[in-house]
């Protein structure tokens, strides 16, 4: 009973939803919080922009600090929850300043992680302060801890993972109700799903900063946003997603980091995954990760990726972690030992791909394909051509047998050079996911 007298204070910086989330948490499940974690766990002051705004929580028993850098020089703060968001400004300093006093820090923030993390990490261990940020990636989804804890003595050979729940949503709707990305994208910022600057979800960024994230736990490197290769989904269109389930596929936006000849993939980009998949079995706003070792195989990791409730449960995780005492450095392995892995470009990527082409019903139009496919050494594994285009065009579609991205891309090129080819060929890649 001494240590539950000795209460564990939460200093939290940022109330938006997940902020408030966690004041729930805190408020309504305290006994849990406090068998399972040995202490009582309480909060002693906040920080937020707007002091007067209304979140429909009581804050008056709390300290408010009007700079949230503050939180780290308190003395009634014991553990720093950050859930401001940014990769620098006042987060990057709140969490330098909490790591420097050997305070502990946990935060939601997967671009301060994936741009920082092993400078922050080496903070943490320089002064034995826990850095933890299990609700960075895929919300209520435990996907660190299980790479971090639970796969620990396992050669990770690779990963795919829905990591955004705004870019699934999207890809569902479309596929169920045959709408344009447009329409669906204007549909889901009106329900919430979006936000109104829909950038960072739909071009592929959040899920750049979480699979960085997780490739470095993987794979023992250092976080690397700059030079992941990402794609987002604004290019699909209905008819690649008609055509896609016609030869037993779903299209995904994937976050991928696997072990390859020659080094590491990291990459984001939208796939077609086969209909048998569990991934392709995860539809509308959820996430799920999947994760292969030696020795366990093939594990699969699924659940909300965001909202109130699932990440602020993946923050009190943290939280309980640190109260029981439990640290480890922040990536799995000491910073130091966070190397540096030659990163494969996209351009090395091996293997197979889907190609849409529009082209002009005349004579002839088949052999000019084909010769650029050979030009290139790239073979063909199965063509599909189905009726008229509303502009008189024919689509012909075509999917690979394995090769490189570099010759797939180069096959491109000597399509848009054809006079028979209407538009821009789309292309996809299949990944066995």
């Amino acid at each position: 009973m001494s240590e539950l007298q000795s209460p564990l204070r939460l200093g939290i910086a940022g109330l938006g939803t997940v902020g408030i989330g966690v004041i729930n948490i805190v408020e309504n499940n305290a006994n849990l919080v406090s068998a399972r974690s040995g202490k009582q766990v309480e909060i002693s002051a906040v920080s937020a922009r707007d002091r007067g705004r209304d979140r429909g929580v009581d804050l008056s028993g709390y300290a408010w600090h009007d700079n949230a850098v503050d939180l780290a020089a308190d003395e009634n703060v014991d553990l720093v929850v950050e859930l401001m968001g940014g990769s620098d400004g006042p987060a990057y300093a709140l969490a330098k300043a909490c790591l420097a006093a050997g305070k502990p820090f946990v935060t939601a923030n997967k671009a301060l992680i994936a741009t920082h993390g092993k400078e922050l990490a080496e903070l943490a261990e320089a002064n034995h302060a826990a850095l933890r940020f299990e609700a960075a990636v895929a919300g209520g989804v435990p996907i660190v801890k299980a790479l971090t804890e639970g796969l620990s003595a396992n050669n990770i050979s690779g990963l795919h993972g829905i990591l955004n729940g705004t870019c699934n949503y999207i890809l569902t709707r479309m596929e169920r109700e045959h709408l344009p990305f447009d329409e669906v994208l204007a549909d889901a910022q009106r329900l919430g799903y979006a936000e109104a600057d829909p950038t960072f979800d739909i071009d592929g960024i959040d899920t750049a900063h979480k699979t960085a994230i997780l490739a470095a736990i993987a794979f023992a490197m250092a976080p690397d946003i700059e030079n992941l290769p990402t794609e987002g989904i604004r290019n699909i269109v209905p008819v690649d997603i008609d055509y896609a389930r016609e030869l037993g596929y779903r299209i995904k936006l994937l976050g991928v980091a696997r072990q390859a000849d020659g080094g590491v993939e990291v990459r984001v980009h939208p796939a077609m995954v086969p209909l048998a998949s569990p991934l392709a079995k995860v539809m509308d706003a959820t996430n799920a990760v999947m994760v292969s070792g030696d020795h366990v195989g093939p594990t699969g990791y699924e659940g909300a990726g965001a909202g109130q409730g699932p990440t602020a449960s993946a923050v009190m995780a943290d939280v309980v972690d640190v109260a029981r005492g439990v640290w480890y450095p922040p990536f799995g392995v000491p910073a130091a030992s966070l190397g540096s892995p030659a990163l494969l470009s996209a351009a090395q990527h091996v293997g197979t791909y889907y190609v849409r082409l529009k082209v002009a019903d005349v004579p002839g139009v088949m052999a000019d394909i084909t010769r650029a496919l050979a030009q290139e050494n790239v073979s063909i594994d199965s063509m599909l051509q189905r009726g008229h285009a509303d502009d008189g065009g024919v689509y012909i579609v075509l999917t690979t047998h394995e090769t490189t991205e570099e010759a797939a891309n180069a096959a491109l090129k000597h399509f848009n050079a054809l006079e028979c080819v209407l538009e821009s060929p789309a292309m996809l890649r299949i990944e066995a996911a």
